[in-house]
């Protein structure tokens, strides 16, 4: 809704969409649990949206130049209740047109992915910064520096081609990652996994993938790493929500067809001589897909790939990922050297990751104590209701010098 709102008004006016769509959404709140859900929910939003809007166009001096042609678009006769108001086609060019819009080169690259998470994906701020390691205020700046430069350089709302489209690709891919990630292990909130937020980035990727623009290898990449995660999704929690590890999970619940369909887009990234992060990341997801069991997984090769995974991307949190394969290679004590040769470890202090993953190797080094106080500090960083319940499953047992910790597997997996 948003991203077609803001296809008529000029995006320029993107704040102005935002407001329409969210007070759209405020009405259906109110009026909903008394009138009953409408036959068609989204239709009903969309067009109480629209006719905010109009009601805007029609007193605001701001849009009289404007005003004919949107109200051209935007006053059509009323459908039928079942009717939708846009087509998906003209849906999904409007969301691909708003996500090249927010990874503009003239808008700074730390600010492109917060921008279209905002704008496109309806991300809270608080999520944003968890997502990019960093304060709720630092990316309250970005966004609105970022929406002052849409306004002064009167970006074009459309799809680009060329070298232009080539630019802006990479700024979408990660957008699309990163939305991906928040629903395959929610920052926040009650359950581990946002199932819709997964089904919405594979939705959008296969939508680039198909565009001619756009199907390329590294698309394709990440389209696989996608798919190959969300075969696993049913069985990452049990009935009651609560996190399962990678050996505990029923591998018969893995969706085959899923995985299927990731291996055909790997297969297809292949094409051409690029390498791309996301291929990398794809075939570290494949390792995992192909194992029949835990046991038989091909560490050795998740951890070689992670080793090329570093030259394109040496971050904290990716030196994390690369230490759990160690640790799965080498041993623990292995595992515990390269968390502490982490560069940068610092900006990890605050991740409850670390801890969990050093509590761990320590578990399996049979120090109790030193893993308990490990997840009593992931325990307070992490605000994941099911990741509470699965750290204090952790600290009982080690406080009761349990004989079933056993082999620990990676949390990062």
């Amino acid at each position: 809704m948003v991203a077609t709102l803001t296809r008529i008004f000029g995006i320029e006016h993107l704040a102005l969409a935002e407001d329409v769509v969210q007070e759209a959404l405020a009405r259906a709140l109110r009026t909903w649990p008394y009138y009953g859900v409408p036959q068609n929910p989204a239709a009903w939003i969309m067009r109480t949206s629209r006719n905010l809007a109009l009601d805007v166009v029609r007193r605001d001096k701001v849009f009289r130049d404007k005003q004919a042609d949107m109200v051209r678009v935007m006053d059509q006769p009323e459908p039928a209740p079942d009717a939708a108001v846009f087509t998906e086609r003209e849906i999904a060019d409007d969301r691909l047109g708003l996500m090249f819009v927010c990874c503009h080169p003239l808008i700074p690259v730390e600010a492109q992915a917060a921008l279209a998470l905002k704008t496109l994906c309806g991300f809270s701020v608080p999520e944003i910064s968890r997502a990019f390691l960093t304060t709720d205020a630092a990316i309250a700046k970005r966004l609105t520096r970022a929406k002052q430069k849409i306004r002064e350089a009167r970006i074009p709302f459309e799809i680009p081609a060329g070298k232009e489209l080539a630019r802006r690709l990479d700024g979408v891919l990660q957008t699309l990652y990163l939305l991906f990630n928040e629903g395959y292990k929610a920052s926040s909130g009650e359950k581990l996994v946002r199932e819709d937020m997964c089904q919405e980035a594979i939705r959008l990727t296969s939508l680039l993938a198909e565009h001619p623009a756009s199907d390329q290898p590294k698309t394709h990449a990440l389209l696989a790493l996608m798919l190959l995660n969300a075969a696993r999704l049913p069985a990452r929690s049990d009935g009651e929500g609560n996190l399962l590890r990678l050996q505990e999970q029923d591998r018969t619940r893995w969706a085959q067809p899923v995985i299927a369909r990731g291996m055909f887009h790997l297969a297809r990234s292949a094409a051409g001589e690029a390498l791309s992060r996301y291929h990398l990341e794809a075939g570290i997801a494949a390792c995992h897909c192909a194992a029949r069991d835990y046991e038989s997984t091909d560490w050795q090769r998740i951890l070689a790939l992670y080793e090329r995974l570093m030259e394109f991307d040496d971050s904290p949190v990716v030196a994390l990922n690369r230490a759990v394969a160690v640790g799965n290679v080498h041993g623990p004590a292995a595992g515990i050297a390269a968390v502490e040769a982490i560069p940068h470890r610092a900006q990890l202090e605050a991740y409850y990751l670390l801890h969990a993953v050093l509590g761990e190797f320590e578990a399996r080094r049979a120090n109790f104590s030193a893993a308990a106080a490990y997840f009593r500090r992931s325990r307070e960083l992490t605000d994941l209701k099911s990741e509470k319940t699965f750290l204090s499953k952790r600290i009982r047992a080690c406080e009761e010098r349990g004989s079933t910790l056993g082999e620990l597997p990676a949390l990062a997996a």
